[in-house]
């Protein structure tokens, strides 16, 4: 397969943040990227703006909530479907999968899950539970699969600043761990986690009590990677500076690049 950059953004709306996007596009300048969190329905989305800068897109809206989209550089995304097996009674935009670069790409926001307990945490476990259970077709197909996105779970205590604030938050809960540990189990890959094992790496930054300059982070937006698509992994990161600019997202890009040669 050839090198390619791939990346995962919660926009947090993107209307309001298109020019940061804009700029973000043009300085990374990414082949593949999962957005989470549009916040636009399908009429309102920036196509032509997105295809002035180069990027093919396929979207999946909702106004004013959730909505997710998949972009690809100089290409035009092939869907395979939207939204998420098992969740055919699901009224919310967090599910699109296509066929980009000869990647299958999955783009979802899993459920934030928050008050717990209650019925927006079993809406999150239900999301959860579908998740786990299609990807374990994807998990062993013979050419490379992505789950990446916003998955609104902090995999272990070493993924956040402080979990002792959070213990009570949905992202945190012993369930949403489990669930998210299961995936792993299945085959994949957490390409953050298999490059830097034991530092701290954070993807969001909450807009309250000063987390951004304290850099009191969690990680949450993940990108995963299956047996076939895990030995081109190269690199890894965040693109930290995106969260630093005016009227920013409380995310960070989160990126991969894939070499053209398997590793040994």
């Amino acid at each position: 397969m050839k090198a390619l950059k791939i990346t995962t953004f919660n926009v947090n709306g993107i209307r309001s943040r298109l020019d940061n996007l804009l700029a973000w596009l043009a300085r990374e300048q990414p082949d593949i990227v999962c957005l989470q969190e549009l916040k636009a329905s399908d009429a309102q989305f920036p196509r032509e703006a997105i295809e002035a800068a180069g990027y093919g897109c396929l979207h999946f809206g909702q106004a004013s909530w959730n909505g997710v989209a998949i972009l690809a550089r100089d290409s035009q995304p092939l869907e395979v479907r939207r939204g998420l097996p098992g969740m055919e009674d699901d009224s919310q935009s967090r599910y699109v999968e296509a066929a980009v670069h000869g990647v299958q790409v999955a783009c979802l926001y899993l459920p934030n899950g928050n008050p717990q307990p209650g019925p927006k945490f079993a809406y999150k476990l239900r999301w959860f539970e579908s998740l786990i259970a299609h990807a374990d077709t994807l998990r062993g197909a013979d050419h490379p699969v992505l789950l990446a996105g916003d998955f609104n779970v902090v995999p272990t205590d070493q993924d956040i600043y402080n979990p002792k604030s959070w213990l009570k938050d949905a992202l945190l809960q012993p369930e949403s761990r489990a669930c998210y540990q299961r995936l792993l189990e299945q085959g994949w890959s957490d390409a953050l986690r298999q490059l830097y094992p034991h530092e701290r790496v954070y993807t969001f930054w909450d807009y309250f009590r000063n987390h951004w300059p304290r850099n009191a982070g969690l990680r949450i937006d993940h990108l995963l990677l299956n047996p076939a698509l895990a030995p081109y992994l190269k690199d890894a990161g965040v693109d930290a500076w995106v969260r630093n600019e005016a009227h920013a997202s409380d995310h960070a890009p989160v990126w991969i690049s894939l070499g053209t040669r398997k590793r040994r």
